[in-house]
Parts: structure tokens; C-alpha cells; sequence
């Protein structure tokens, strides 16, 4: 007797746990589209004059011909200014979270804010740096300058970096600069008035003419940093493994990191040193898409947005007909959050 046909195999399904986690994330990744459309929308809606949406939609389609309609032009470029600072600290926060394996990084707990602010301080009391360029390459040397000092310092004595050693140089290294741009800015009050108010963080006054030259930092920041989620994983498994897995690791390190420095000091340049938006967004988004950074940086990235946007409108009609900086609405949120975090009594490992 001759044997029948044999069957060709049939590849085994996708375990359902992995495909239903794979559409919940895709899920939080579109109710976070929406959730950041609907903030823009606010933003543009309220401030210090309530507009009715007729003169959004008016005044986002270029008619200014009611005073309603103009109010709506002028938010326009502070939204997107918000969105896009939003996205980068909270893309950074993320990055830098996967580089060190610390909970706590963060570019306003590691230093990397008050580097980048002390640069530009220093170029504008000493050097007189006056154009967007200027302050956005200043800031950005500033970053690197200050994230390439504290992660040395994390590294100094026996062992690698540990959590703990990064956010104590990177809590010393911010307050050592803050003391420095003081001391830059106290004998000089032709310019401290102006350094004051940018100092505390806001998007007040944006212009186009503000935010278009800072698209080329931001966008390779963020090219960067989301080719940087496989590596990032990878490091998550430890040095050793991830170099037996293939991983350049001081090569990934340094692309992870160069993507997050852009990001933070082009934020910094444009709106001012703003905390805890880096710290917040990145805890969040792990607790609904998981760690896997292929999903947790871009939604990261929407959460800081969406948070760094709403901050604003809350800043705006906390204190109306006058406004709160939004820098000061995230330290006030970020502090009790950062607090939470140093106090869980087990953080889990990135």
C-alpha cells in the first residue's frame, strides 16, 4: 500500500495574549491621536477670552475678520509650539529612562535643562547671542555638556552608573548650574528681566518665526531617538547580553543619547527649561503599552504633548485674564509625582 499525501504543516496561530496586547497598545496609540487632537482643540478654544468654535474653525481656516477669529490665529503657533515641545521631553524622558535604566531620568532631574539653560545664559550675557540659531546650537551644547558631566560623574568610584549615582550628579549638577545662571544674571539687569521670564518655562509668545528653525533639531531628535527602541530593549537586558546579542552598546548608547540632547536642548532653547513633563509621560505610558519601546517611546512622545498642552490651558485659566507659565503648572504637577516614585517601596526594572 502506498501512503497517502501527507499534510503540509499549518503554522500555529498567534498566541491570543500577544495579538490582543499588540491591538490594546495599538489601540492607546490611536486614543492618544485623538486625545491630542482634542487638547489642540482646547488650547485654541480658552485662554484669557473664551471662543466659540465657529471662530476656531474661522480663524484656523485664515479668516480673521472678527476679534474672536484673530484671538484663534494667534494661539496657532503657540498650540503647535506646545505639542512639539510636549512630544520632545516626553520622547527624551523616555530615552533617557532606556540609556541609563534609571525611573528617575529624567532632563530636568539629570541636569540636562539646567545645562542647556546656563549655555544659553552665559551666550547671551557674554557673547550677545541674539538669533533663534544661535540660542537653539548654544542650548544644544549645553545638553550634551551637561549630560556627558553627570553621566561621568554617576561613573566615578568602582561599578558602572547606577540609578541612585546618576540622579544624585544629576540633582547636584542642576543646582549647581541654576546657581551659576544667577550669578551670570545678577550684575547684568539689562538682561535679567528678560532671562528671568524665560527661565521659569512657557510658550507664551510663540511665533513662527520661533518655532520653524527649531524643526531640523527636532526632527532629527526624534528620527534618532525612535530608531533607537530595538537598542533600547536590547540594553534593557543588560550590557553583557546585549553585546552578546550583537549590540554595539557604547555606538547605541551614544545614538540613543545624541537624540534625546536634541530634543531637550532645542526645547529649551525655544520655550525655557520645563520639568517633570520627561519624568511623568514616560511612567504613565508604561503602565498602559507595556515597556517595549517600539511602543512606549512614540506613545511617550503623545502623552508629553498632550500633558505639556493641557498644562497650558490650565495655566491660562488658573489665573485668568492673566496666565501662569506652563512651566510652573508642570512643576507643581511633576514634584507630588517625582515624590510618589522615590517612595514606591519596589520600582520596576525598565
Amino acid at each position: 500500500m502506498t501512503a497517502g499525501p501527507v499534510a503540509e504543516p499549518v503554522p500555529e496561530p498567534i498566541p491570543a495574549p500577544a495579538h490582543a496586547r499588540r491591538r490594546l497598545r495599538g489601540l492607546w496609540l490611536a486614543a492618544g491621536a485623538l486625545a491630542l487632537a482634542g487638547a489642540a482643540a482646547l488650547s485654541l478654544a480658552f485662554g484669557a477670552r473664551a471662543v466659540a468654535w465657529a471662530d476656531v474653525a474661522a480663524g484656523l481656516s485664515g479668516r480673521v475678520d472678527t476679534l474672536d477669529a484673530a484671538a484663534v490665529a494667534v494661539r496657532v503657533p503657540r498650540t503647535v509650539l506646545a505639542a512639539l515641545a510636549g512630544a520632545a521631553l516626553g520622547l527624551s524622558g523616555a530615552v533617557m529612562q532606556g540609556v541609563t535604566r534609571n525611573p528617575l531620568a529624567d532632563p530636568g532631574i539629570l541636569g540636562v535643562n539646567a545645562g542647556a539653560a546656563l549655555a544659553v545664559v552665559i551666550g547671551v550675557a557674554w557673547f550677545g547671542i541674539e538669533s533663534v540659531e544661535a540660542y537653539l546650537w548654544t542650548a544644544i551644547l549645553g545638553a550634551a555638556a551637561a549630560a556627558c558631566f553627570v553621566y561621568a560623574v554617576g561613573s566615578l568610584g568602582r561599578g558602572a552608573a547606577t540609578p541612585l549615582r546618576l540622579a544624585l550628579a544629576g540633582a547636584a549638577t542642576s543646582i549647581a548650574a541654576s546657581s551659576l545662571v544667577v550669578a551670570v544674571v545678577l550684575p547684568r539687569n539689562d538682561i535679567a528681566g528678560g532671562v528671568r521670564a524665560w527661565q521659569v518655562g512657557g510658550v507664551g509668545g510663540a511665533s513662527w518665526e520661533g518655532i520653524l528653525p527649531a524643526l531640523p533639531f527636532l526632527l532629527a531628535g526624534f528620527a534618532l531617538s525612535l530608531i533607537s527602541a530595538r537598542s533600547l530593549d536590547q540594553l534593557a537586558l543588560g550590557e553583557e547580553l546585549a553585546a552578546g546579542l550583537g549590540v554595539r552598546v557604547a555606538r547605541a548608547r551614544a545614538v540613543a543619547a545624541l537624540g534625546a540632547v536634541l530634543l531637550c536642548g532645542a526645547a529649551t532653547a525655544v520655550c525655557g527649561p520645563i520639568g517633570f513633563v520627561g519624568l511623568a509621560a514616560p511612567h504613565l505610558c508604561r503602565l498602559l503599552v507595556g515597556v517595549e519601546h517600539r511602543w512606549l517611546l512614540p506613545v511617550s512622545a503623545l502623552a508629553g504633548a498632550i500633558l505639556l498642552l493641557l498644562a497650558d490651558v490650565a495655566g491660562r485659566l488658573a489665573a485668568r485674564p492673566a496666565e501662569l507659565d506652563v512651566g510652573l503648572v508642570t512643576a507643581f504637577v511633576g514634584a507630588p509625582l517625582f515624590i510618589w516614585i522615590v517612595r514606591r517601596r519596589k520600582v520596576r526594572a525598565l
